[in-house]
């Protein structure tokens, strides 16, 4: 890890709002609410816009910051040549910043950054891309040491040095753990395992799209977005209360309408990510499932009009979040309505990181 935790270095980055998106966000600001929500064109401008809220930070020095520290980390986990160069060049520090606005330090930022690097590249190597060595028929094996490497298993005699040599040998699994230790050093063992278990039921929609691509029956929309919306930014946002230094209580984070909101968020995000990525998961010579591909097979459509049917379910998430957080303002939890405006700060922030982000400029 680096050395210091950067608490010092905090107080330069305190400069509140600044750059793109955010004059007009301080016209709408509610008081506690945050930036309001706006139709914001996307891609090249041709579709129908996408209803999000505005960011609510851009603080260009602070997403630099944490990039430098993820580099120096990633460099400490193992990666080297082109995996380093990807998460280099990937924008996870521009992403934190934009999606956690409710911290300046960049150290807990850098919780963020380490995992959902590591979770990219997990997605990437693993899962996704064939040319970087995903396999749908080695996927499954490869998240069950993920799993040991997050959530340390119990010693198991002779058998442990075996496992303990091969999560030491490959970089995605030494992030990983690496991660979640970092994670532990300020939040808490049950934070710890809401990620962990979170990015485990993620990994079930993974070794579900293996199946898929392997035998080439791919579902139809319907059974894809099921499992979507445990394989969406739903993960990442788990991270909102370490991030901002505190924790919601159980019996608030597992309220149906809390869990709820998390899955509109996160499905709504991960929509946004589909958009922006189907000319890259269609161009995979195992295509890559994607909403707007399933839409298209279902329907016998075009791409195009299956991209409208995409950007209306996001839209309609997107509103619904809007409604039951307006229903949850009413429960007196400063925890609560933190960690709620930390959702809709966190789709915000994620829709701007997509838009400014070279990997999905097709």
């Amino acid at each position: 890890m680096p050395a210091g935790n950067g608490t010092a270095l905090a107080p330069a980055f305190r400069a509140g709002p600044s750059g793109l998106g955010t004059a007009a966000a301080r016209l709408t600001r509610t008081a506690g609410h945050g930036p309001g929500y706006v139709h914001r064109p996307w891609g090249n401008g041709t579709f129908s816009p996408l209803y999000c809220p505005l960011p609510e930070r851009v603080n260009d020095a602070l997403a630099e910051e944490v990039d430098r520290r993820l580099v120096q980390w990633a460099q400490d986990c193992g990666f080297t040549g082109e995996g380093l160069d990807q998460i280099a060049g990937a924008g996870f520090g521009r992403l934190v910043m934009l999606a956690h606005p409710d911290t300046e330090d960049p150290d807990l930022l850098l919780i963020a950054a380490q995992l959902n690097a590591a979770w990219w590249a997990a997605d990437d190597y693993y899962a996704d891309d064939s040319e970087l060595g995903a396999a749908p028929t080695q996927l499954p094996p490869r998240l069950a040491l993920v799993m040991a490497a997050m959530d340390p298993v119990a010693p198991a005699g002779e058998f442990s040095g075996q496992l303990d040599e091969a999560l030491r040998a490959d970089p995605i699994l030494v992030s990983l753990n690496s991660g979640i230790e970092h994670l532990l050093r300020h939040g808490t063992p049950v934070q710890s395992q809401r990620v962990c278990y979170s990015t485990f039921a993620m990994f079930v929609t993974w070794d579900a799209y293996a199946a898929w691509r392997h035998t080439g029956q791919y579902p139809p929309a319907w059974e894809y977005l099921a499992a979507r919306q445990h394989d969406s930014f739903y993960t990442s946002m788990t991270l909102v209360d370490v991030v901002g230094g505190y924790e919601l209580p159980a019996h608030l984070y597992y309220d149906p309408r809390v869990r709820r909101a998390m899955m509109q968020a996160g499905t709504a995000s991960v929509m946004v990510n589909d958009l922006h990525s189907v000319t890259k998961d269609a161009a995979d010579e195992k295509p890559v499932c994607n909403m707007v591909l399933q839409i298209a097979a279902d329907r016998d459509c075009s791409l195009e009009e299956a991209t409208e049917v995409t950007v209306a379910l996001h839209n309609d998430l997107v509103r619904d979040f809007e409604a039951g957080h307006r229903e949850l303002q009413a429960v007196p939890s400063p925890q609560l309505q933190q960690f709620m405006r930390g959702l809709q700060a966190w789709m915000g922030g994620g829709f701007e990181w997509h838009a400014t982000n070279p990997r999905y400029q097709s």
